[in-house]
């Protein structure tokens, strides 16, 4: 039982920690996101400053072993099977939502989109783990060929809404035509 309130207790200090109050004018979202971009840190976690600082950073966090079975992973299944754990940590932890110094770098590069940052970053830390060149220009214009092609196909299938305004008929002027109706 004691176990169970502190993981609840250690819980709910952590919810805290990573909780931010919603902003309520652009005003604010503008100055915090300008705050977050220049932080080195956020929730006592570091910001890479560039893919290649990202590239030390996993280099140092994760195993020997997790390494290995990265990297002998297919560069599709790597980007793929991994969205859901790597990616969703890298997104999360490195604050792709709220905005950071190493999203507002990917913005900068044309990803706009967190799952494409994190596709992104996946990716090539798998390419460099195989030796093998990053090409992050053709990998961003793939990613964002690929968001805008989604895109428009949602697009196309959503039904179009017609708004129409029709005169009801006891409002209509028959008399002008003779006086009688038809």
């Amino acid at each position: 039982m004691k176990i169970w309130i502190a993981l609840f207790v250690a819980f709910a200090a952590l919810s805290e920690v990573h909780a931010q109050e919603p902003t309520s004018t652009l005003e604010e979202y503008e100055e915090r996101y300008a705050r977050r971009i220049r932080q080195t840190y956020l929730n006592e976690v570091y910001i890479p400053e560039d893919l290649g600082d990202a590239m030390v950073q996993f280099n140092k966090l994760i195993s020997p072993e997790s390494k290995q079975k990265f990297k002998a992973m297919s560069e599709a299944d790597a980007a793929t099977k991994l969205h859901f754990s790597f990616g969703r940590w890298i997104i999360i932890n490195w604050g792709f939502y709220e905005g950071s110094r190493f999203s507002h770098y990917l913005k900068q590069l044309g990803l706009s989109h967190p799952d494409d940052m994190a596709r992104f970053v996946v990716v090539c830390y798998h390419r460099n783990l195989n030796k093998k060149p990053l090409e992050p220009k053709v990998l961003i214009a793939e990613l964002v060929e690929t968001r805008r092609t989604a895109y428009q196909e949602k697009m196309a299938k959503q039904r179009r809404v017609i708004s129409e305004t029709r005169i009801p008929a006891t409002s209509r002027d028959t008399t002008k035509s003779g006086g009688s109706k038809p």
